[in-house]
């Protein structure tokens, strides 16, 4: 399917050329008619035969200025839209963030004549679905977005759905065009999708201009998939799949600065297992490295969906809590203890480990929130092992 053409700067310059032509010829017209009325008020003779005429004049002249002030309106609004979706496209390819360009590409299917609402979707490398949307609910885009077309997503492939109800409420959407995105050797990235609360407005035309669009931001997502996957292998342990140290000290930074900017309660666990050389002595590294994966197994099975669990260390691992308190953590580490102490380990038995918790203060940064949790960490290693110590000072 062709591509739509995009507006270019010439069509602009042409269509303001053509607005700055009407405005001069009419203010000739207006200048003429002017001249007109001065003469005739210096004039005594035939006044009254002039009035008529001039009346007539004055009322075509305020009917011109009337519709040539609409069409002038009109054709602004069509230039702003025009630029305004040239500029979003122009910018697609200007980001590698995976979020801002699906962001992007959304605000520019809304730029689309006729279009209401907008989902632009892909499939990170872990199999997760991203989606931007516009128009539309957060709710609405919760699950998949559109189902591919019946003969398995040939590229630029388009399905076109009406959804109709005598009757329904006005603002419901009631068209779709669902538009497959395809990399560069036909690979299913996934999809674009306008919808509109009319079923006559998302004809041809508008097919055209989402089929373009497709093809313009296409590119640009498979670049930003790629950087998202190359910064995940880059910010994730390869033996545990849990976020490594540098992530984990970036990751806190963060969340410290946006709790103490919003009056937010952060937590934070870190834990190292008991005895893990000894795994190691006697059952060799390859049995070590076997218990460390399972334990990142079971870390992310109890972890909600905002915890951020991480290895920082050999045996040595970390999970901030945003939105959490220290008792919130508390509870967190008695579901780690029944999920890494609670169930034997092949080959190795029980695995225990000790455990620092702590609450962020007023007048903590990420160096010192860290730093009370390490030493809560060490005075549970001193006092005997296989237990939790919450930080010793009250969080402010």
């Amino acid at each position: 399917m062709a591509a739509v053409p995009e507006p270019s700067r010439v069509r602009t310059k042409q269509l303001g050329g053509g607005l700055t032509t009407g405005v001069i010829a009419l203010a000739a017209a207006a200048a003429a008619l002017l001249i007109v009325g001065l003469v005739w008020v210096g004039s005594a003779r035939g006044r009254r035969a002039s009035e008529a005429r001039l009346t007539r004049a004055f009322d075509e002249l305020y009917g011109q200025m009337s519709a040539l002030s609409a069409n002038m309106g009109e054709a602004l609004t069509r230039v702003e839209t025009l630029t305004r979706r040239q500029h979003i496209l122009d910018d697609l390819g200007s980001s590698i963030d995976l979020d801002d360009v699906l962001e992007r590409a959304a605000e520019a299917a809304l730029a689309i004549p006729g279009v209401d609402a907008s989902v632009v979707s892909t499939t990170a490398s872990d199999g997760s679905e991203v989606v931007a949307a516009m128009g539309l609910p957060e709710e609405t885009v919760a699950g998949p977005v559109l189902a591919g077309p019946p003969d398995g997503g040939r590229p630029r492939a388009v399905e076109v759905l009406y959804r109709y109800e005598p009757g329904a409420d006005p603002s419901a959407l009631r068209a779709g065009i669902g538009i497959p995105l395809r990399g560069a050797e036909d690979e299913p990235l996934g999809f674009l999708s306008v919808y509109s609360r009319r079923v006559d407005t998302l004809g041809d035309a508008a097919i055209a201009a989402a089929d373009g669009l497709a093809e313009r931001a296409t590119p640009a997502i498979e670049n930003a998939r790629r950087y998202r996957e190359a910064r995940q292998l880059a910010d994730t342990d390869a033996l545990t799949g849990l976020h490594n140290r540098r992530m984990f000290h970036e990751t806190l930074a963060r969340e410290v600065a946006r709790a103490q900017r919003y009056s937010r309660t952060l937590g934070l666990i870190v834990l190292d297992l008991d005895d893990f050389k000894q795994v190691n002595d006697t059952l060799g590294h390859l049995a070590g490295d076997g218990v460390l994966a399972e334990v990142g197994e079971r870390m992310r099975s109890v972890a909600r969906t905002a915890d951020v669990p991480c290895r920082i260390g050999g045996e040595e691992f970390a999970i901030i809590f945003p939105e959490s308190s220290l008792a919130d953590a508390e509870a967190a580490y008695q579901r780690l203890a029944e999920a890494i102490s609670g169930r034997p380990f092949p080959d190795v038995g029980t695995v225990r480990f000790s455990a620092g918790l702590a609450e962020l203060r007023i007048d903590d940064d990420a160096l010192s929130f860290f730093e009370r949790a390490d030493r809560a960490l060490y005075e549970a290693k001193r006092a005997g092992k296989n237990r939790a110590v919450p930080d010793g000072d009250e969080p402010g």
